[in-house]
């Protein structure tokens, strides 16, 4: 068991009741040995290497339309039809993250503290890709500057009905958005607890949710709940959906830090990669869009489409810092006389469909009519004869 956590001191918990803010969010990327995690390698094959090898210069003609403009398309509107370049996933035995099925499954992970059966789909996909692995990878460099920096990513967590932190069975958990600055230490460099956060209630509404939980030895799991979350980057506002999502942190008087697992809506995370990142950003760590949406929707493994059978959402763990904060009472005054809602993300395009459907929306690539394909179709061919890593 794990050792008991002190208590804290009497003048943290105001009525049974403290706040945290979050400072830092990165999907929980296991990197601690390539070789074991990516055998195969690093994903190489990014945005301008597959374009090399689609439209080389051979003396063909070939035009913006045909080219450039035709691979934004394909990935602003992606499908699922099989890729002609090789992708490799992580094949470790270990990753972050939690059962989410309660089920031990011969795919499933260990966590590095041994826990059996975690789930985590989402690391089998990131966890090759240069700009996710950690410590450097650019893309998780970027979302974790940025949370500090946009205004818009002032997760707020609110425990009330709180009798300890580190023994109680019965606590509720809100979530808001708040609308105040980071305080931070003399350095500049670090957030320092004590700080205080006025709710968003209007523009922030949305992301108010309520959740059940408890806490064991210091730690504090909520019951499963579908969440939208704000998440910016370089000042675009964009969302995450995720489904059957539970926070697990561990709580002292002035910091929480743990991970937020649950199945991440395939569509809204794309969405909000492709808004967020743009072809130039992704090929920082040579990423391939439309391979990384293929490989999303390739390992996505639950929440099934009632129209087409195809999993909408991907196992993850999304790694989360909290700093201790006071939330304005008036402010709490003004969240308490919203009326209760239901907000869904913005998904994306296109809806989930079957691959045969999505094939069609493909066929200038397959086309014997077509002349780029007829021109690129030898390069596909030997892209396609690479083997990619299988799950």
């Amino acid at each position: 068991p794990a050792a008991p956590v002190a208590a804290p001191p009497t003048d943290v918990l105001k009525d049974g009741t403290i706040a945290y803010l979050v400072t830092d969010m990165y999907w929980d990327i296991y990197s601690k040995d390539l070789k074991t995690e990516c055998p195969h390698g690093i994903n190489k094959e990014g945005n301008r290497e597959e374009f090399k090898q689609l439209f080389p210069k051979d003396g063909s003609q070939w035009t913006v339309v045909d080219t450039q403009l035709r691979r934004e398309v394909d990935s602003w509107y992606p499908t699922t039809t099989p890729d002609p370049f090789p992708f490799y996933y992580a094949e470790g035995p270990i990753s972050y993250g939690m059962n989410l099925d309660g089920k031990i499954g011969p795919n499933d992970f260990t966590s590095p503290d041994g826990v059996k059966g975690v789930d985590n789909n989402l690391y089998r996909v990131l966890g090759c890709e240069a700009n996710y692995r950690l410590p450097s990878g650019v893309f998780q460099v970027f979302d974790q500057e940025e949370v500090p920096k946009e205004g818009e990513n002032r997760i707020l967590l609110e425990l009330s009905g709180v009798h300890s932190l580190v023994n109680d069975d019965d606590v509720q958990v809100t979530m808001y958005r708040g609308m105040d600055p980071i305080l931070m230490d003399a350095t500049g460099k670090n957030a320092a607890p004590g700080g205080s956060e006025r709710i968003d209630t209007h523009w922030g509404a949305q992301y108010i949710q309520h959740m059940h939980g408890r806490i064991v030895n210091g730690v504090l799991t909520t019951d499963p709940v579908d969440l939208l979350y704000p998440w910016a980057v370089f000042n675009i506002a964009t969302d995450e959906y995720m489904r059957g999502g539970r926070f697990q942190l561990k709580l002292t008087p002035t910091n929480a830090d743990g991970i937020l697992a649950g199945y991440s809506d395939v569509q809204s995370w794309y969405a909000q990669l492709m808004r967020s990142y743009s072809t130039h950003h992704q090929s920082y760590g040579q990423q391939s869009a439309p391979s990384l949406y293929k490989a999303l929707r390739r390992m996505a493994d639950g929440y099934p489409d009632p129209r087409s059978g195809e999993n909408t959402a991907i196992s993850s763990a999304l790694g989360m810092n909290f700093v201790q904060v006071y939330i304005l009472p008036s402010s709490k005054a003004l969240a308490a006389k919203l009326p209760a809602a239901h907000y869904l993300p913005f998904l994306g395009q296109p809806d989930p469909r079957v691959a045969a459907d999505e094939a069609n929306e493909y066929s200038d690539y397959v086309s014997k009519k077509d002349d780029v394909s007829k021109k690129a179709a030898p390069k596909i061919a030997a892209a396609a004869a690479v083997p990619a890593a299988a799950p």
